[in-house]
Formats: structure tokens, C-alpha cells, sequence
């Protein structure tokens, strides 16, 4: 494996890769990364299925199928993203075995149409659950306040969870108790807590990129806090997710064998220029975290990235940091808002051009 790479999981980091799609696993290249680079899982979206299913690599075949069989449109698109999932599952399932659950995590997402509706997220989270029907699959809930209580009665079920575009560190502590809520629920109906996982993912470049948009705005000193809010909130997410996981609540479940819910590090590729390209993997590296990183950045990182300053015992000078970004004019209450609904809303439209796709080509 590469000798940084190995470095980094030896400090606590579980690297999944950002990306999937049918050439990636057909040809071996997913395969290679976990050999080569320690890939331990991979996370997809409605934007990663679009692209994949926009290049047309490797899908040919089950879209003939798929036209044969006379399927609609919605039909085909669970199918295809289902049908990568499973296998992408079936080739992590050694990682999950010798991880015991903790790693060989496949992540598919419920439509980003649903995220405002509770109902109808818990419904299609046990749907993707059945066709994917692996064990070491993750269902991708938004942690939008509909999404809070879906989380929750997913746990509850027995289904693991990755709960998705987190910006605030308030909603990171809501999204906890909608975990421990659900396990509760789950101890309660006789469930066996052991197998129940789930990684809470913080986002980090988005906000970097909205907030250095509004320190230029605002200009003069200002622009000196560029490039800080992204890391010193994952921080502060990190502070709060030791502390929630060190109390007795938790503890009475831990008894019961229950995992915490790990942070994962998400939206790990630098969006600017001025900041180094493994900015966001070498300055979040603690226990117990998971960073998805696009392929780009990972191999970025296993050229030349290093092991930043420690995240384990940075919350207050985070803290600081963010006091500081307060104080020149950044509202973030209105940034964290806004970048849910952004991310809601760019989750929609690769939806809608995902379904767009398959619709043409089941049309021939």
C-alpha cells in the first residue's frame, strides 16, 4: 500500500472513495485503489450516478435489457444504481467482514426529491435497503429537519445510515440524537444493536467556497480568514461528536452493542486554487473518521500529502476562529441554510438529468 496512505489510516482515517460507476468496477480500477491507495468503502450521489450513467460506459447491455423487459423510467434508474451498489458491495465484503461492519461501506442515496418529505424517505430507504439487499450497504439520508425523523425510524428498523449534507455543527448534534433515538427505538424492538452503522457527513469545501465568496465581498482584513471556516466547523464537529458519544446515554448502548456514528469527512476536493490540493485530508485527521475523497484528491494526497496539526484538541482555537468570521459579518445561521438548500436543489437537478438519461436511453 502507499506509505502515506498507510499513515493516514494508522492515525484513524477509514478513506472511502467518492465515486462509482460500472467501468470502475468492471475494469478493476476500484479494485486497485483498494489495494493500492486502502479504499475501505465508496459514497455516491445523484450527481456521481449522472455523470456515470451520462458516459454510457458499461451500461449498454442492462439498458437493453431494461428496454426489453418494457420498464419504466423510474424502474430503470433503482435498477442501474442498485445493481452497482450490490456489486460494489460484494467486492468490499471482505473489508466488512475483517472490520466487523466498521468499514466496506457502499453508500446509495434516497431520491433528492424526498428530502422533505419524512414518509416517503423512510419508505424508499427501506426500498433501496431490499434491492440492494447486502448488509454493508448504507442508505443516504439529508439531514434536513423532515430528514432528522427519517433517520431515526430507519435506525430503528435495523438499517444502516448515512446521514448527508450536514453543514452546521447544531444540526451535527441533532443528527446524533436522531441516531441514538433510533437505536434506542431499535434495543427497544428486541434488534441486535451490533449490526446497526451509520457516519454522519459533515461537508467542508462548500462552505470554505461560500464563505470566502462573502470575505471578498466584505474585503479589507477580512480576506485573512479565507480558507478557515471549513476545517475549524468540521472541528468543532468533532469536539461535539466526542463529546456526545462519551455520555450515558450512549454508554447504556454501547452496553447493548451499539457502534457510534462516525464523522465523515464530505466535499474533501479543494475548490480554489490559493489552498493546497490535500488541504482538507491533512488537516482532519483524528480517530474514529471517515474522509470520501474524490479520486482526484486521493491521489493527490498519496503523492505528497501530510499529517496536519492534530484535530483531537483543537475546539477551542476553532471556536475562535469561527468567533472571529462572526465578528467581520458572516451570518452563518443564514450560510448553513442556504447551503442545505443548494445542496438539496444540486442533488434535484443531476437527479432530474440522471432520469433524463436512462429516459433516452431506454427510447433507443
Amino acid at each position: 500500500m502507499n506509505e502515506r496512505m498507510r499513515k493516514l489510516i494508522e492515525a484513524g482515517v477509514s478513506v472511502w472513495l467518492d465515486d462509482l460507476s460500472r467501468s470502475r468496477l468492471t475494469s478493476g480500477s476500484l479494485a486497485e485503489l483498494m489495494a493500492d491507495f486502502g479504499v475501505s468503502g465508496v459514497t455516491t450521489n445523484p450527481t456521481i450516478f449522472a455523470a456515470a450513467l451520462a458516459g454510457g460506459a458499461g451500461y449498454d447491455t442492462a439498458i437493453a435489457e431494461l428496454r426489453s423487459e418494457g420498464v419504466d423510467v423510474a424502474e430503470a434508474v433503482k435498477r442501474l444504481t442498485t445493481s452497482d451498489v450490490r456489486d460494489a458491495c460484494d467486492l468490499f465484503a471482505g473489508v466488512f467482514a475483517d472490520t466487523r461492519g466498521v468499514d466496506g461501506r457502499v453508500s446509495i442515496e434516497v431520491e433528492p426529491g424526498l428530502a422533505m418529505d419524512t414518509a416517503g424517505t423512510i419508505a424508499q430507504a427501506r426500498d433501496l435497503h431490499g434491492r440492494v439487499g447486502r448488509p454493508n450497504v448504507l442508505i443516504k439520508i439529508p439531514a434536513t429537519r423532515p430528514g432528522l425523523a427519517a433517520i431515526t425510524e430507519t435506525i430503528a428498523s435495523g438499517i444502516s445510515v448515512n446521514v448527508t449534507l450536514i453543514f452546521s455543527v447544531a444540526r451535527y448534534v441533532e443528527v446524533v440524537h436522531a441516531y441514538l433515538t433510533g437505536l434506542e427505538k431499535a434495543a427497544a424492538a428486541g434488534l441486535d444493536l451490533s449490526t446497526i452503522h451509520s457516519v454522519a457527513s459533515v461537508f467542508v469545501s462548500r462552505l470554505d467556497t461560500e464563505v470566502d465568496k462573502r470575505l471578498d465581498a466584505i474585503g479589507g482584513d477580512a480576506s485573512a480568514l479565507k480558507g478557515k471556516a471549513g476545517i475549524a466547523n468540521s472541528q468543532l464537529a468533532y469536539a461535539a461528536f466526542a463529546e456526545q458519544f462519551a455520555t450515558s446515554r450512549f454508554a447504556a448502548l454501547r452496553a447493548l452493542g451499539a457502534n457510534p456514528q462516525r464523522p465523515l469527512w464530505a466535499s474533501t476536493g479543494v475548490k480554489s486554487d490559493a489552498y493546497p490540493d490535500t488541504l482538507y485530508v491533512s488537516e482532519l485527521v483524528a480517530p474514529d473518521v471517515v474522509n470520501t475523497m474524490p479520486e482526484k484528491t486521493l491521489r493527490a494526497y498519496a503523492d505528497h500529502g501530510e499529517i496536519g496539526a492534530p484535530v483531537v484538541g483543537s475546539a477551542t482555537a476553532a471556536a475562535e476562529v469561527m468567533r472571529q468570521l462572526s465578528v467581520v459579518g458572516i451570518d452563518f445561521d443564514e450560510v448553513f441554510d442556504l447551503l442545505e438548500r443548494e445542496g438539496v436543489e444540486k442533488f434535484t437537478t443531476s437527479w432530474a438529468e440522471l432520469v433524463d438519461t436512462v429516459a433516452k436511453a431506454l427510447a433507443g
